[in-house]
């Protein structure tokens, strides 16, 4: 198999009927680096919105147990990319995600921007980093994976394309984004936890590497300091850099999920997807997504 053969097996299907098989191939076989980095950022850019970073600050799960949560929600999301969301495995995901949802009360809008993220912040990660741009059947795909799964959380009101997944989060950002000091904290926090996977010698580096790759929207949402060029540029050219470096080695052969990253360290042992997250009650633990707490909210 050479390197383009899997984008060429990718453009032979059909986004709309294809979307879960084209997103596993860009996930788990083409990307698999670069989709856990733009998620994480994804979810780290929902803290810039204070009715979000302020409720993650109460829960005190990405606060005072910063690795579990991460553990958790990528666990959980990583399920029903490998299985699909009509395998037991995915719809205990799925149920699971719900479960603990309907313990906080959070608007749709919050929902469906946090679902935005998802799509869009994958897409422009990959653009400037990626060893090659997503096609237009990847980015069609993508809005209908996120689409089933925002359907399958009970989101309403869901953007249909790809570009109206964006428009969405664009205009949700320049309206909301700003201060709060719970998520300043929370924002720390997922810094510090993300520094904590490295040597400790390294942990500063990669602090600083972090907010290099930061945008000024983000930046002045949490008070941060501007990085100067060079910490900026080194940062940025060594991610380019790399990309270059990926295009020139053979495909993947194996595909590669979330689950087997060495970022996820609290289930040495292994883990059962049921017994992922947590079972709170107001006030006392949440999830990192924020979503609408009502009584008809769908179990899976």
């Amino acid at each position: 198999m050479k390197r383009y053969d899997r984008l060429r097996d990718i453009q032979r299907l059909d986004p709309d009927r294809d979307f879960l098989e084209i997103y596993r191939i860009t996930a788990t076989y083409e990307f698999p680096w670069d989709i856990t980095r733009a998620l994480e950022l994804a979810l780290y850019r929902t803290y810039a919105v204070p009715s979000i970073g302020r409720l993650l600050a109460e829960t005190a799960e990405l606060t005072s147990r910063s690795q579990k949560r991460y553990d958790d929600t990528a666990l959980l999301l990583d399920a029903v990319v490998e299985h699909g969301f009509d395998s037991v495995p995915g719809r205990t995901a799925i149920r699971r995600i719900n479960q603990m949802h309907r313990s906080y009360d959070i608007s749709n809008d919050d929902m469906r921007y946090v679902l935005c993220t998802f799509v869009v912040t994958p897409k422009r990660w990959l653009d400037v980093y990626g060893w090659r741009r997503l096609s237009g059947h990847e980015k069609a795909a993508c809005a209908a994976y996120y689409r089933t799964l925002g359907a399958h959380m009970g989101i309403k009101e869901l953007p249909h394309t790809y570009e109206d997944f964006e428009r969405t989060l664009d205009a949700y950002e320049k309206e909301h984004f700003g201060w709060d000091e719970g998520a300043r904290e929370v924002s720390d926090a997922t810094l510090a936890l993300m520094a904590s996977w490295y040597p400790r010698p390294l942990a500063r580096l990669v602090r600083g590497a972090s907010l290099a790759l930061l945008d000024d929207s983000l930046l002045r949402a949490f008070r941060y300091e501007r990085p100067g060029p060079v910490a900026r540029g080194l940062t940025r050219g060594a991610l380019r850099l790399r990309a270059r470096a990926v295009r020139l080695l053979p495909p993947r052969a194996t595909p590669h999920y979330a689950r087997q990253n060495p970022e996820i360290k609290g289930y040495p042992g292994g883990y059962e997807v049921s017994g992922l997250g947590t079972y709170p009650t107001p006030g006392t633990g949440g999830c990192p997504v924020r979503h609408l707490s009502r009584p008809d909210a769908p179990a899976e």
